[in-house]
């Protein structure tokens, strides 16, 4: 039977420890841990993920200190917001939205965030971090799927782990956290040939193609273990054409792997929660760092 890698079970789990850890240190900390979202534009899914995360901070007890720039902004004023909130004693995190609007230099805005505040590890300085297995903030998605794994005792030593998918978000930090864990990792993207063979050979497959039900029974071997970055919303009809609800699904296809994979997480349910919950694992962090308390965190950080 396939075991489902719930991430909206593990993700409470974490959130009520960073409630309890919150509650626990606020007196010497004289504040709150702070987190700023920084949204520009009007992209309808930027703005369900930033609500979302705003909702996740008030559960938990984190201030949220939400920014948006309309989509008028220029790199030069959203590079003074972010310098002000680098300079704000009240706030350990800062996330920068992606997507960006068209015309805007995404790698000038995240390199001017301060790396001490950078709750997504994506600043160079961190990624090099990464690189160098050394400690700091780590990219939320890659970070969630690793506490996802050892929070279910799969094992990732010696394992084989195929990772579809390239970019800076997902790809490429997930790559070296395996890595980190000794796994032998093999990275594939769009131009890959041959990509059955390559993912049929794993032990584990990390899909984050960006493609609606790309990856199928035939990409995979018996057993393996199955993460689904991905999340879509696909219109249906009804056999008469009439337009019903629309569905969610992966880069999985999940029902048809079901069968024959050992874990999966499913979608909607499985990464996504750990995403946000792993922004606010970032943010406790540097709080604690910011404040002098004790680093309890470790464990949640690979």
């Amino acid at each position: 039977m396939t075991l489902k890698l719930d991430g909206k079970k593990l993700a409470s789990e974490i959130e009520e420890r960073l409630k309890t850890e919150i509650a626990a240190n606020l007196d010497k900390a004289k504040r709150p841990p702070g987190l700023a979202v920084i949204r520009v534009g009007n992209d309808p899914a930027s703005k369900v993920y930033v609500l979302n995360k705003e909702k996740a901070c008030s559960r938990v007890g984190i201030e949220s200190f939400g920014e948006h720039l309309d989509t008028l902004s220029n790199e030069s004023k959203i590079v003074q917001k972010i310098n002000q909130l680098n300079k704000d004693e009240r706030v350990d995190g800062i996330l920068l939205q992606l997507p960006l609007p068209e015309g805007i230099n995404e790698k000038v805005l995240l390199s001017a965030i301060s790396p001490e505040k950078d709750a997504d590890g994506l600043h160079s300085l961190n990624l090099g971090k990464l690189i160098k297995n050394e400690p700091g903030p780590r990219s939320c998605t890659p970070a969630g799927i690793m506490a996802l794994l050892e929070a279910n005792k799969i094992p990732i030593k010696g394992k084989k782990a195929v990772v579809i998918g390239r970019s800076i978000l997902v790809g490429k930090p997930m790559s070296l956290m395996l890595q980190a864990a000794n796994a032998t990792v093999t990275m594939a993207h769009s131009h890959t040939r041959n990509l059955e063979d390559l993912t049929r050979q794993a032990d584990i497959v990390v899909v984050a193609t960006g493609c609606p039900q790309m990856i199928g029974a035939k990409h995979l071997r018996p057993g393996a273990v199955v993460i689904d970055v991905g999340i879509h919303r696909i219109e249906t009809n009804s056999p008469e054409g009439i337009p019903t609800k629309a569905k969610l699904c992966g880069d999985v296809r999940a029902e048809e792997v079901a069968s024959i994979t050992s874990a999966l997480t499913p979608v909607p349910g499985g990464v996504g929660p750990m995403t946000v919950t792993m922004l606010l694992v970032n943010t406790v962090h540097r709080w604690q760092q910011h404040c002098g308390l004790p680093f309890s965190l470790k464990d949640l950080l690979p």
